[in-house]
């Protein structure tokens, strides 16, 4: 019927299916490569405050370079499918995602109010850059 909602998430034909498989992969590797990323660029603040701050840059290169190569193939599958505006908030959304239980958790940071309405923000740059696909 014209003018029904469709969700992207209910493929019909093989093309929809094929797009929406992707898009799972290129987000689950990039979830996966944010966990990298994030013990990477933070995880020294806990683990390194008492050595010096190349050592803990070294290492913090050392766990990027495997944060990457999850990442960069990620955004290979990734842009078949999507343009590079939607990986990037994509990418964010999942960084937001993936940071606030890491700072909460791991760095044992309490949660606060501005990071909500971050996360907020975030989620409304995510649907509008995919409110096409989301909403056929």
């Amino acid at each position: 019927m014209e003018g029904e909602l469709t969700f992207a998430l209910i493929a019909k034909s093989k093309k929809e299916r094929i797009i929406m498989y992707r898009v799972l992969i290129t987000a689950l590797m990039l979830i996966c490569s944010n966990v990298f990323m994030t013990f990477a660029w933070y995880g020294h603040l806990k683990n390194l405050k008492s050595k010096p701050w190349l050592v803990a840059a070294i290492i913090s290169w050392g766990i990027a370079f495997f944060e990457y190569l999850i990442q960069v193939p990620a955004n290979r599958i990734g842009h078949q499918v999507m343009n590079v505006g939607q990986l990037k908030i994509l990418q964010e959304a999942i960084t937001l995602s993936v940071f606030i239980p890491f700072s909460i958790f791991y760095l044992k940071e309490g949660i606060k109010k501005d990071y909500l309405w971050a996360s907020l923000f975030i989620l409304a740059a995510v649907f509008c850059v995919f409110r096409k696909i989301i909403f056929k």
